[in-house]
């Protein structure tokens, strides 16, 4: 196909036939991420990736979106659907067709900067994975005016808040927004404040925090924060070496990661984050794998689908992409260790 290739079960494309695969730099954090993903789950057992595909697919409703445990179809779970349906090589055909035509119906809605953030990332996905162009009808500066609108949310202290009336950044939405701005191909404004900023939510424990009053390292700010830096390639050996020792510190009994050390049960979130973050840190080997991997396959249901965590009965799209990204991180680093080992 013409400006087309296949890695990794996507199809990466960008404007004037460019392949993105051309194009990835340190910068183009979410486009590497599922290709490195894909490559993962490439490697598991085809009956696997079709049951949780097909779990997947069970959720989809009839106007193409994708909701949470309950209600209508909702942006920000239909994001989560699409990426793992896409990290599956399943998204494709009529699944791909109308999801597309529900998040065209959300276009000239007024959304939350979550929800918005998560329609630009979910049309990108399926532009990448199906070839579907979402944003086709959008005038030529639509990303730029996208972009000006985004710097809405730019605060005094280098950061983006969650909202225009927000009076501090936060590190997981300046990540959003950041990732946004790439996923447009428009460059952040006064990148070296941000990364600032960021330094600015480190604790001495090496994990970051979401906001400037907490004092407690989390493990989802800390990934944030990580991507966030390595976007800008800021992460120095100081910083990497407090990371990897936060993290390793967050693994429970239960082999999975915990949201913070006053939490005492992992979750798949923060194991799927922390995981992510220690192989970006190129110190995955360093957790214990087996443990890790048993309290993933823990969470799996039968039908296919994962649960959040083992005190949780429910399950979603969102916690199956976790489950699906923990799987091929573990996946991708049994196998390497298997060939050195050989």
């Amino acid at each position: 196909m013409d400006g087309a290739k296949t890695f990794g079960g996507y199809r990466l494309r960008c404007r004037g036939g460019r392949l993105l695969s051309n194009l990835l730099g340190p910068g183009m954090y979410l486009v590497e991420l599922p290709t490195r993903l894909a490559t993962g789950l490439e490697r598991t057992d085809e009956v696997w990736r079709t049951r949780h595909a097909n779990y997947l697919r069970h959720w989809q409703r009839a106007d193409g979106g994708f909701p949470g445990r309950e209600g209508e179809s909702d942006l920000y779970y239909t994001s989560f659907a699409l990426r793992a349906m896409g990290l599956l090589g399943a998204l494709e055909g009529d699944v791909a067709d109308r999801a597309a035509g529900f998040l065209r119906s959300r276009l000239a809605g007024e959304v939350p900067v979550v929800d918005f953030l998560s329609l630009i990332y979910s049309a990108m996905t399926l532009r990448f994975a199906a070839g579907v162009d979402v944003f086709s009808a959008r005038p030529a500066d639509w990303p730029q005016r996208v972009a000006a609108a985004l710097e809405q949310l730019r605060r005094p202290d280098g950061g983006y808040a969650k909202t225009s009336q927000g009076h501090a950044g936060s590190v997981y939405h300046s990540f959003l927004v950041v990732i946004c701005q790439q996923l447009l191909e428009v460059d952040t404004p006064e990148p070296e404040k941000l990364v600032e900023f960021v330094r600015s939510r480190r604790r001495p424990d090496g994990g970051f925090v979401e906001m400037n009053v907490m004092k407690r390292s989390g493990t989802n700010p800390t990934a944030a924060a990580v991507a966030l830096l390595k976007i800008f390639d800021r992460v120095d050996e100081g910083l990497r070496d407090g990371a990897i020792e936060f993290l390793l510190d967050a693994q429970s009994d239960e082999g999975g990661l915990r949201a913070n050390s006053r939490i005492p049960i992992a979750d798949l979130l923060s194991t799927f984050t922390g995981l992510l973050t220690l192989d970006d840190l190129e110190a995955l080997d360093e957790v214990d794998l087996t443990a890790a991997r048993r309290f993933v396959d823990s969470l799996q249901l039968p039908e296919g689908g994962f649960q959040g965590a083992a005190w949780d009965p429910g399950h979603d799209v969102e916690y199956t992409f976790y489950g699906l990204g923990a799987t091929a991180l573990l996946t991708r680093r049994a196998e390497n260790q298997d060939a050195n080992h050989g």
